[in-house]
């Protein structure tokens, strides 16, 4: 296992050189750059776009560029914000673990909902149950998260007395955890979860329902699972002992694939809910031409992914005990 995680590790460098690249030239080549954005509405004469130019570091080739932002990288040094020149390692320090809480909330919530909606959707096949779990999972499909956030705010702001949640009311968790997590699930207060990872994780939770209920189906119908019953074990006991590690194997590999859907999610959810996490500032870089905030978010994005599906990969092994890596 040792060898095939360090062998896994080491054919990540390539395919993370590789993002490096396609993500530093494509900036590059979108209309607008960052010193009409300093301009504004107002015209720069040549040389004040060069010294502009020369204060940003971008009258320097591309390729001389690149190197000496990958080289900062490999010292975990990501640069400094060309919008208002602050610390990018800082304020990833801020905003990076604000990110990580609310998918990793997203995550289990997906798996609370979805798990037990198709178990029993599974093992009450075709009845009304079923039915009824199957409509919530495509309605969970169906149903655009920006529209059903932009609809929270609204309507929770007039039913309820507080007002719509702002970035004044976010606190990390190390600093109070209880606001911490009453804002990410029950910004409006009562116990109707209307947060921000609430929102996110029942827009995950559509693919996981169905495909748990179809591999659970699966499952059921292996002659292992037949010989259980026949035995006279109990249907808990079939279900929970013999038949969901093997279910839960394809649904792993899905929430393992939902990690860049949770990245992309955070932009939508962040700016709806005035989230101070990197989906925020994300769209705020990419509107500002933010070049070397875009790259380390983009990076750091593609890391999250390639150390997923790692652990995904190493969670097989604990599901089933045929599988083994050398």
């Amino acid at each position: 296992m040792q060898q095939y995680i360090l062998k896994r590790l080491t054919l990540a460098v390539p395919t993370l050189i590789g993002v490096s690249l396609i993500v530093f030239f494509m900036l590059r080549v979108l209309p607008g750059n960052v010193v009409q954005q300093i301009a504004g509405d107002n015209q720069l004469q040549a040389s004040d776009k060069q010294r502009i130019e020369h204060s940003l570091g971008l009258d320097k080739p591309a390729y001389v560029q690149y190197f000496r932002w990958i080289g900062g990288v490999l010292h975990l040094d990501f640069g400094h914000s060309l919008r208002d020149q602050t610390s990018i390692s800082g304020r990833l320090a801020h905003t990076l673990p604000t990110t990580m809480e609310m998918a990793i909330l997203a995550i289990l919530v997906s798996l609370l909902l979805a798990i037990p909606i198709g178990i029993i959707s599974a093992i009450r096949q075709d009845s009304a149950v079923d039915y009824l779990g199957r409509s919530v999972s495509i309605g969970f499909l169906a149903v655009p998260q920006f529209w059903l956030g932009t609809m929270i705010i609204v309507y929770a702001s007039l039913w309820f007395s507080k007002a719509t949640p702002v970035p004044a009311d976010y606190r990390q968790i190390w600093q109070d955890p209880y606001a911490n997590l009453k804002f990410l699930l029950f910004p409006f207060g009562g116990f109707v979860p209307l947060g921000p990872a609430v929102l996110l994780g029942v827009g995950l939770s559509g693919t996981v329902m169905r495909l748990m209920r179809t591999q659970m189906l699966e499952v059921l119908r292996q002659d292992y699972v037949r010989t259980a019953a026949a035995k006279g074990l109990r249907e808990r006991s079939i279900v929970l002992r013999h038949a969901l590690k093997n279910a839960l194997i394809p649904v792993v590999t899905l929430v393992g694939l939902q990690v860049p859907v949770v990245v992309g999610g955070s932009v939508v959810v962040e700016s709806i809910y005035n989230v101070p996490g990197i989906g925020q500032w994300f769209y705020q870089a990419i509107g500002f031409r933010d070049y070397t905030a875009v790259q380390a978010i983009a990076l750091l994005s593609a890391v999250a992914v390639i150390v997923s599906n790692l652990v995904v990969d190493v969670t097989y092994a604990y599901l089933d005990p045929r599988i083994r890596y050398g």
